[in-house]
């Protein structure tokens, strides 16, 4: 389903026919350093993934992260979407590119989109985000779709320290 469109991109839910791009996305090691190593080594794992976490979600809560594709060519280049976690009052936006797309604009062009959604569509008015500190791309984009550090967090269950962004 169709959540969002840009002039380069659509912005879609996923689906378990995405499994072997998910596969990939999760094994890229911006991935591995920056999200977390979800223990996702094969197909079958990845629909797992796919249908407990975001197709769960959208039936749960109506939103998940959705998957990010190139309009010419229809190709997958990422995920960006809306994520309920544990220890977060508010809905966090997240965002994960394959590295053979970034530096391209595509993170901030669906993030953008993304926002839009949440606010207009979904009429959130409370969007956060975390990310590590030394995950300088994400800091920048956190900034640039008008997101505002506010501290410094931890998760429930994890030791790691994260920033937490918050919109206005």
């Amino acid at each position: 389903m169709l959540i969002s469109e840009t002039e380069r991109l659509s912005i879609n839910q996923l689906t378990v026919q995405d499994a072997p791009f998910i596969l990939t996305l999760l094994n890229t090691p911006t991935w591995l350093r920056f999200i977390g190593d979800r223990g996702i080594k094969n197909l079958d794992e990845a629909r797992n993934y796919l249908l407990n976490g975001p197709i769960a979600s959208y039936k749960r809560l109506g939103f998940g992260l959705y998957l990010v594709k190139l309009k010419e060519g229809d190709i997958p280049v990422g995920i960006s979407g809306l994520i309920k976690r544990d220890g977060l009052d508010d809905v966090d936006i997240g965002f994960a590119l394959h590295p053979d797309h970034t530096g391209k604009g595509y993170a901030f062009e669906a993030t953008a989109a993304v926002m839009t959604y949440a606010r207009e569509v979904l009429k959130l008015t409370t969007i956060v985000a975390i990310t590590t500190e030394d995950n300088v791309h994400s800091i920048a984009l956190l900034l640039k779709i008008g997101l505002h550090y506010k501290k410094m967090i931890t998760l429930p269950g994890n030791q790691k320290e994260y920033m937490l962004f918050s919109s206005p």
